[in-house]
């Protein structure tokens, strides 16, 4: 059977109208691309296009993968945009990114080539507005609540006397003049004073770090053991204190192995570190007044040369650090080469992770098959005809035979070879063993001069000889008499 071949116009321009096979007409300069250029075109273009945004829009499926980076999605009423943010820009974040949370993010639009969708490689992300920053916080609250953080029950009395109080504050600002003033007016105390960053990036990880680091001073150490913590800032907005609202924060107060006194902000301000601690103090002054039942005098020209000298030691550590930065800004970010190859490592990662589920699963079902025909019925009949098997066999003599002149012959053939490679029948033959006084085969002659006396070995027995290196005179006639030039022992003669 013949099948029509396909309609073709002679007369066309385009050659390959209605062709079984693809084919370049003649002025064509649109080739064919492959998967991963035109990809790579689509990458380029859209980096161009969009090298520098800004989006707002409410955070939703917020999750940090193993290798640290964090893969989200921005989203509004009417549009959905994923988004990644690579580990150290997400190591700069100043809070916590949470679903539901309304941000605006700065970055670039990139492509995905894995899975053929674009996305924002965000560099900054900040909360939009004071509205989205209450909503977290009380999103934060009500969490931290549920998990019984800031129960009654967690709250320890403080010490009437403290003798030593741990500070956790900024060296430069006016809290820690306020608090050791009032602290020198009404009681004597040894104020340890642990700097920190209150407000801005890294703020919260420090204070939390000197929460703990005053928990785990271990007491009658080089370093005494405060016997209550302090942790003040001044007054601001709930911007300048919300790094007294971040959870790792909260955390190290509410686990702290020492009674906290909370005072940050004014009367009016109030954060989750206040929830948190063993007593909240409206103001850093009334912390201290709380904290001693006496307060003593402040050396204030002593804290002043203490702040001036934080302050000249802070400005030269941030030119230092302006001057690094700027020159920083000219080099090349190595990061963003292997961007693409990170987000892949994460998707295998994922999907290994399902696979192995998927096979663990595959596995037990298949072992509860195989059990389920464990049934002492069939265990029963197989033990019953191996039985009858077992019973129906018989031990002919003529095998066993058979086996043991196998064994018979070859063990003749093992004692022919150990016949044949004894060393003393070559004895028996005339040859000598010639050995070393320790009894080590001599092979050569340089292996002979090295030692004085040599053993030789016959069939009927042992011969120890002198060895020399000097040429060997001709024997005398038999009817001669041998001269000796040495006395020698009666068994032990020249060899050489």
């Amino acid at each position: 059977m013949a099948f029509p071949s396909a309609p073709y116009d002679d007369d066309d321009d385009d050659g390959s109208k209605g062709a079984l096979l693809a084919r370049d007409a003649a002025g064509d300069n649109a080739p064919a691309l492959s998967i991963s250029e035109i990809s790579a075109l689509l990458k380029r273009t859209v980096e161009d296009r969009f090298g520098f945004v800004r989006v707002r829009g409410e955070l939703s499926g917020v999750k940090r993968a193993a290798s640290g980076h964090l893969y989200l999605s921005l989203k509004d009423e009417n549009a959905r945009l994923d988004g990644v943010m690579w580990r150290g820009s997400v190591q700069r974040l100043g809070f916590r990114p949470a679903d539901g949370v309304e941000v605006i993010a700065t970055g670039k639009l990139t492509t995905y080539p894995g899975r053929s969708n674009y996305q924002i490689v965000i560099d900054r992300m900040e909360i939009a507005g004071e509205g989205a920053l209450l909503a977290l916080l009380e999103k934060t609250k009500a969490r931290l609540e549920a998990e019984g953080l800031f129960s009654p029950s967690r709250k320890r009395a403080l010490p009437f006397l403290p003798l030593v109080i741990g500070v956790v504050t900024s060296p430069t600002g006016a809290v820690i003049r306020d608090i050791l003033h009032r602290l020198r007016d009404r009681f004597p105390s040894h104020v340890l004073v642990w700097p920190v960053l209150v407000q801005g990036q890294g703020a919260a990880g420090q204070i939390a770090a000197a929460v703990r680091g005053f928990s785990a001073i271990a007491p009658g150490g080089p370093v005494p053991r405060p016997d209550l913590v302090i942790v003040a800032r001044g007054g601001g907005s709930i911007e300048d204190l919300w790094s007294f609202n971040e959870e790792e924060v909260v955390r190290a107060v509410a686990e702290c192995s020492i009674p906290v006194i909370s005072a940050v902000g004014h009367e009016t301000d109030t954060t989750l570190c206040d929830f948190a601690a063993d007593l909240r103090a409206p103001t850093p002054t009334a912390a201290a007044e709380i904290a001693v039942p006496v307060l003593g005098e402040l050396a204030a020209t002593l804290a002043d040369l203490r702040a001036r000298q934080s302050r000249a030691a802070v400005r030269l550590f941030a030119q230092a650090r302006e001057r690094l930065d700027l020159r920083a800004r000219r080099l090349p970010q190595p990061h963003t080469l292997l961007q693409a190859q990170a987000q892949r490592v994460d998707d295998l990662g994922e999907r290994l992770r399902r696979a192995l589920g998927h096979r663990t699963d595959l596995a037990a079902a298949q072992l509860a098959r195989h059990a389920g025909a464990l049934r002492p019925a069939l265990l029963t009949a197989q033990t019953t005809r191996g039985h009858e098997r077992l019973a129906a066999m018989r031990l002919r003599p003529e095998l066993v035979l058979q086996r043991i002149d196998g064994w018979r012959k070859q063990l003749d053939g093992l004692e022919r070879l150990r016949l044949s490679l004894n060393p003393k029948a070559l004895l028996e033959r005339g040859y000598v063993l010639v050995t070393d006084p320790h009894g080590h085969v001599v092979k050569t002659r340089a292996d002979a001069t090295v030692h004085a006396t040599l053993r030789l070995n016959f069939a009927d027995g042992t011969l120890d000889v002198a060895a020399t290196d000097s040429p060997v005179t001709p024997p005398p006639p038999r009817s001669a008499p041998r001269a000796r030039t040495a006395k020698t022992s009666d068994n032990q003669q020249e060899l050489f």
